[in-house]
């Protein structure tokens, strides 16, 4: 038990960080008191894990041991490259967040039920419980969220700013590659020694990630691609001297036109 817990509580940790529903913490802490928003947040992630718990533990008596741990593997990567392309709030969510007006807890306990289901969070709780010991997981990944998510909260009721996104998901992504390529490895290699399957994985994701920084920037991930967070200098759109030169220039104009 005590394994699954330590393995769920990391793996979720990971999963939500920089993830729609962190992001909609952040936003929550920025309007009410932190405590009611933690308590919301534990409530609803509580009630949902359940579920998820549930799923993965009846799914996974019916499939063989075997199968689980390269579907697992499978899952992980796609995780990986989930989080890869970023998550953000849609308008309106961001004007949900922003407008509500009833008790706080109410609010945000519904807005994470709705915001968790069918997110990669919960699947990849339903993965863990698959193969694992169901309590384990369930606290594990109970913890794992509430602690992320107090992050947020702690950002955004303290420091009022986003933590950097684009490292977060790349690193993020990167630990959900390693987890999946070596579960993956490590149901199709079940006699293959651990740091061999270990040292494939890690391979396998440096070898990923220079593949798509080599790939045209179109092709990249969102989380990869040039200019993300801010615009590149000289790319449309005049430099600041030249935008300087011309102000200059205009305001000459406009002496010599009042002169004559």
């Amino acid at each position: 038990m005590l394994a699954a817990l330590l393995l769920s509580f990391g793996v979720i940790f990971i999963a939500e960080l920089g993830d729609k529903t962190q992001l909609v913490a952040m936003m929550f802490a920025l309007r009410y008191r932190w405590w009611v928003v933690l308590a919301a947040i534990t409530a609803a992630t509580t009630a949902v894990h359940v579920l998820s718990v549930a799923i993965g533990h009846y799914l996974g008596a019916a499939l063989p041991t075997h199968l689980l741990g390269i579907l697992a593997g499978l899952a992980f990567v796609f995780f990986g490259l989930w989080t890869l392309r970023g998550d953000s709030l849609t308008d309106e969510e961001t004007s949900r967040a922003q407008k509500a007006t009833a008790p706080a807890f109410f609010v945000v306990t519904s807005a994470f039920v709705l915001a968790e289901l069918g997110d990669k969070t919960m699947l990849a709780t339903v993965t863990l419980a698959a193969d694992r010991d169901w309590l384990g997981v369930w606290i594990g990944s109970t913890l794992g969220m509430v602690a992320a998510d107090a992050l947020a909260i702690l950002v955004g009721a303290v420091a009022g700013k986003h933590l950097p996104e684009r490292l977060i998901q790349l690193t993020a992504a990167a630990l959900f590659l390693l987890f999946g390529f070596y579960m993956l490895l490590e149901g199709l290699l079940p006699s293959a020694p651990v740091l061999m399957v270990g040292g494939i994985a890690v391979a396998l994701v440096a070898l990923l990630g220079a593949a798509f920084r080599a790939a045209p920037p179109r092709w990249r991930p969102a989380s990869m691609r040039p200019g993300a967070d801010s615009a590149e200098p000289g790319a449309g759109g005049p430099s600041d001297d030249e935008s300087a030169g011309v102000a200059a220039g205009d305001r000459a104009e406009d002496r010599r036109g009042s002169v004559g």
